[in-house]
């Protein structure tokens, strides 16, 4: 018989969003939450499981106790930054709930399973290691946790085991789909994101990155180096359903790291998508030729969300990005004609920053002109090249390494340089923010779409405020 199962990511920090994973595990500048399909694909596959994700349907931690109480085995997503809290809820619910078993999943314990399973103490009896969908699947129908791979788990006489690691999925088709997990359990209406319209639905068409980035942690620590898929006609079906099931979705987001990879199977799905009449959006690295792009805007793309990261080609060596910034150049160009929309994303403080790469990154934002932009700080999680390499060099003393969000879940840069501190890489952020959107063209670009919908209008003016709320946090 399968143990009544709860999958829950914890209460945090007010507007805290540890469900993005790598990307912001801190408050963002503007309140956003992702989708907690990490948490929800294992969820479809073990029956009466419960879904509760707390941070954006405002649940408080006496609430959580009062769901938790009718479960018998209890799984957290956690953080490296959530990670203290989340072992705190743990020790509550084991303390109103002896018997509940409780593990925990997610990079941070993926990529230190050990350290993760010492320092929960005994409110933590396992924690997966790499993809843990059918792990879990495993532990709910009742196998003893001696014969389930990729688990570190606490013996009966205290002893810490790590098991066999799991091997790799590799029918992603034998998934069932997230989104009847977001029917059965979630508010889409909770979940927002500052450039897509509202609501939105996020999932994956398939898992693993082909790059090589130094800082990203998810193809470093769980995902893997290849890209493994979905078909395309699983895609296009789930499209359908979330058309059915969801008719106030305005737009389907697809999470995978880069759904551009496989280009063949990125027009192969937007021809599907268009049929259905359906509007989208995608990760894309910042190479895809002109003749993909256009398929895809043909049929219903409205927006690429690009990991630009730097305008410095030396600092995209460094980091291993696999693009010549002359490209990301022609890719924006090209993608301005179309009139497809960019949200792009940046990265200060990595290896190779200097005040005047800082200044090249800004200037090169401002003349690409993306419609909206992320600034974040590099941020060295544990697993990834980025953080052995700055433990080797000393750019990462280990008080810093604690600190990647400071007590009020603000990014805070953890790591510095003998010609660039700390203050200096966090104070380039709000620089970069104020000198990309404090311009004339981008104020009339704003204010006109503002002026289009009423509704967007509401929007950018409560952005607008909370991002003035977030550039005060920032200085306590």
């Amino acid at each position: 018989m399968t143990m009544k199962t709860l999958f829950l990511q914890a209460p945090s920090f007010e507007g805290f969003d540890g469900g993005a994973g790598s990307r912001y595990q801190a408050k963002r500048e503007i309140r956003s939450f992702w989708f907690p399909t990490w948490l929800a694909q294992p969820a479809a596959m073990i029956p009466g499981s419960r879904l509760l994700d707390a941070p954006p349907a405002d649940v408080s931690v006496e609430e959580t106790l009062e769901v938790a109480a009718a479960y018998e085995l209890c799984i957290i997503h956690t953080s490296t930054p959530s990670f203290s809290s989340d072992v705190r809820m743990a020790e509550l619910l084991k303390e109103h709930y002896p018997k509940m078993m409780i593990g925990m999943v997610g990079a941070k314990v993926a990529v230190e399973p050990e350290e993760s399973l010492r320092d929960a103490g005994h409110a933590v009896d396992f924690v997966a290691r790499e993809e843990f969908d059918y792990t879990l699947k495993e532990i709910a129908e009742g196998r003893p946790l001696s014969e389930v791979d990729g688990i570190n788990y606490r013996a009966e006489d205290g002893q810490l085991i790590h098991n066999p690691d799991r091997a790799m999925i590799e029918d992603m088709d034998a998934l069932p789909f997230v989104s009847e997990v977001y029917k059965r359990d979630l508010h889409i209406e909770d979940y927002f994101i500052g450039y897509l319209k509202h609501p939105y639905i996020s999932f994956y068409t398939g898992r693993g990155c082909r790059s090589q980035c130094t800082f990203c942690l998810w193809p470093q620590t769980v995902g893997g180096h290849r890209y493994r898929t979905r078909s395309a006609a699983n895609v296009v079906e789930e499209v359908r359903y979330i058309q059915k099931n969801f008719p106030q979705v305005k737009e389907i987001f697809f999470d995978d790291d880069t759904f551009t990879d496989d280009r063949p199977r990125a027009e192969e799905i937007a021809r599907g998508l268009g049929q259905l009449g359906v509007t989208w959006s995608c990760n894309a690295k910042a190479n895809v030729p002109y003749e993909t792009l256009k398929v895809l805007r043909e049929n219903g793309l409205r927006l690429l969300l690009v990991g630009y990261e730097s305008g410095d080609q030396q600092i995209l060596n460094n980091i291993k990005k696999g693009i010549k910034v002359e490209a990301a150049r022609k890719f924006t160009a090209d993608c301005h004609k179309l009139g497809i929309v960019i949200h792009g994303t940046f990265i200060l403080g990595l290896p190779g920053e200097t005040k005047e790469t800082i200044q090249k990154t800004i200037e090169f934002a401002k003349e690409i002109n993306p419609h909206t932009i992320q600034v974040s700080l590099a941020a060295p999680y544990p697993g990834t090249f980025l953080y052995n390499q700055a433990k080797e060099q000393g750019w990462l003393t280990e008080e810093d390494e604690s600190h990647l969000v400071n007590d009020r879940g603000v990014q805070i840069s953890p790591m510095s340089y003998p010609h660039l501190n700390h203050t200096e890489i966090f104070d380039s952020v709000e620089t970069m923010y104020k000198r990309f959107y404090f311009r004339a063209g981008k104020i009339a670009e704003i204010t006109g779409e503002m002026l289009k919908s009423t509704q967007m209008m509401k929007r950018r003016l409560r952005e607008g405020v909370e991002f003035v709320r977030f550039l005060r946090q920032r200085h306590g």
